[in-house]
């Protein structure tokens, strides 16, 4: 909603080659209670004026010298580059009023003046062009906003990556399927693993024999939806020598409740844990 207060402190410039009009309209909005009131009869320097100060009314004569209303209106399309012109005609040619309207003004008075017609279209006017300035900060906040938590977000990620890169080894997801969808980390190379981002899976290409049990238990967890703590299982490579590996998981919801898969991390502890 916009206040009377707001109303009556929007920025208004008058703009009529004739004195007198600019006069009896200067005095009728200051009697309205307006405050911020501005008046020229030079339509060239209308484009000056609007850029300086982006006027929120700008009551603008049509029959003018120099220049006329029309072209006035198109200079200052080059400054509202919205293409919201908050300008309200003035003139005494009815034919003039649908031409108003289609060179991108938001209404017209007709002279001569009717003083309560034209109070009531400038505070109607107003408050549509005071409601439209609000909207455009609103978004502009709302996009500022947007931008700052979107930041947020990736510097929280990123110092997630990167604890969990000092934590453990690698970091990993699954889907619901068991299809490894992320892997972080030196995971390849430690467990001699191949990872089809394409196709979602991950083939073990190295000649290491599993432990079957206890892959077994750890499988049976996963299929549980349970999550479990520095699970610790081993391989036996070709050359007879153990790798012993410790994960963590946990199971992943949708907003709904629905399962969508695991993430956890890993690490190969070979070097803490004694042979069996």
């Amino acid at each position: 909603m916009i206040s009377k207060s707001e109303i009556l402190n929007a920025s208004i410039l008058i703009v009529d080659d004739q004195p007198s009009n600019v006069l009896l309209l200067g005095e009728m909005l200051r009697d309205a209670g307006y405050l911020s009131v501005t008046s020229t009869t030079d339509p060239v320097a209308v484009y000056g004026l609007h850029r300086e100060h982006h006027y929120d009314l700008i009551l603008l004569d049509l029959q003018m010298p120099v220049l006329d209303g029309f072209q006035v209106m198109e200079a200052l399309k080059q400054i509202e580059s919205d293409g919201y012109l908050p300008v309200l005609v003035i003139t005494a040619q009815p034919s003039h009023k649908l031409q108003a309207l289609a060179a991108g003004a938001k209404d017209f008075v007709s002279k001569p003046f009717d003083l309560i017609e034209v109070q009531t279209r400038i505070r109607n006017m107003l408050e549509v062009r005071l409601l439209y300035k609000k909207l455009a900060q609103h978004n502009q906040l709302l996009e500022q906003t947007v931008q700052e938590r979107t930041a947020e977000l990736r510097a929280s990620e990123a110092r997630f990556r990167r604890l969990t890169e000092l934590s453990s080894d690698w970091y990993w997801e699954q889907d619901e399927n068991g299809h490894f969808t992320k892997l972080f980390g030196p995971v390849f190379e430690m467990l001699g693993l191949q990872f089809d981002a394409a196709m979602g899976v991950t083939r073990d290409e190295s000649s290491a024999s599993w432990q079957e049990a206890e892959r077994d238990l750890l499988e049976a967890n996963i299929a549980a939806r349970k999550p479990f703590l520095d699970f610790v299982y081993s391989r036996t490579h070709a050359n007879a020598t153990l790798q012993y590996l410790m994960v963590s998981g946990e199971p992943v919801f949708d907003a709904a409740g629905r399962y969508i898969g695991y993430r956890g991390i890993g690490k190969d502890v070979t070097g803490t844990i004694l042979p069996k």
